[in-house]
């Protein structure tokens, strides 16, 4: 039984991929730091702003991370007015206030950028709780960030669904003691599922509470008991 969804941000909730590449290009290259597109999958893999910065820039101190982080966030925000909600996902929190589901956001996002985010699209309301990269020391594959989600739900993560874009995600979500769906193109399926999500849909353009219930969840349950 589910009695609640934790939702995963960037490529969950907003089509923000491609803007993210773009301000992390520019950043990366205004450090003489060039990138080409297969470096710059790493971002999309859900781990924090500061395990990205080591991973271009090598060990960096607290005052570099913190800087760095700001000037790549500000990159982000002049192209965040054209980041697009993922389809289906406004009908979808809808659809779970209505029927009284508690929704939280666990994102490796900046707390700031998080908020700036949900506030845009008038969203902050649908979730009972929200937790970033900015409230745990270890990020995703870390199973931290979920089991403090389930913790501001009181909720117990067995009663909880992830939803998940990236397979460090779903590692996060499933090590945590969730149930995971993933997000993600027929060409990411296979990754999803692979990393443990029970199943994969490719937005929320066709998803109901209805077909959690008939179709997502049973699939998900059976093979988290394999």
């Amino acid at each position: 039984m589910v009695n609640g969804i934790v939702f995963d941000l960037d490529g969950v909730i907003v089509n923000s991929h491609p803007a993210h590449k773009r301000a992390w290009r520019h950043f990366l290259n205004g450090l003489g730091k060039k990138t080409s597109e297969a470096d710059l999958d790493f971002i999309l893999e859900g781990r924090k702003r500061e395990d990205i910065l080591r991973h271009f820039l090598g060990d960096l101190s607290d005052e570099e991370l913190a800087r760095f982080g700001r000037q790549k966030d500000e990159f982000f925000q002049k192209v965040a007015e054209e980041v697009p909600a993922v389809p289906g996902v406004l009908q979808f929190l809808k659809e779970l206030a209505v029927a009284g589901l508690p929704c939280a956001i666990a994102t490796s996002a900046s707390r700031r950028r998080t908020q700036l985010t949900l506030e845009r699209l008038s969203l902050t309301k649908h979730f009972r709780a929200v937790v970033t990269g900015d409230d745990v020391t270890q990020g995703k594959p870390d199973p931290a960030i979920y089991r403090l989600a389930a913790q501001k739900l009181n909720l117990s993560p067995e009663y909880l669904l992830a939803i998940e874009d990236a397979p460090a995600g779903v590692k996060a979500a499933t090590s945590a003691g969730m149930l995971c769906i993933g997000v993600g193109s027929p060409l990411k399926a296979g990754d999803l599922r692979k990393a443990g999500a029970g199943h994969v849909i490719p937005d929320f353009a066709n998803v109901s509470l209805q077909s959690l219930a008939e179709s997502i969840l049973p699939r998900a349950a059976q093979i988290v008991q394999v």
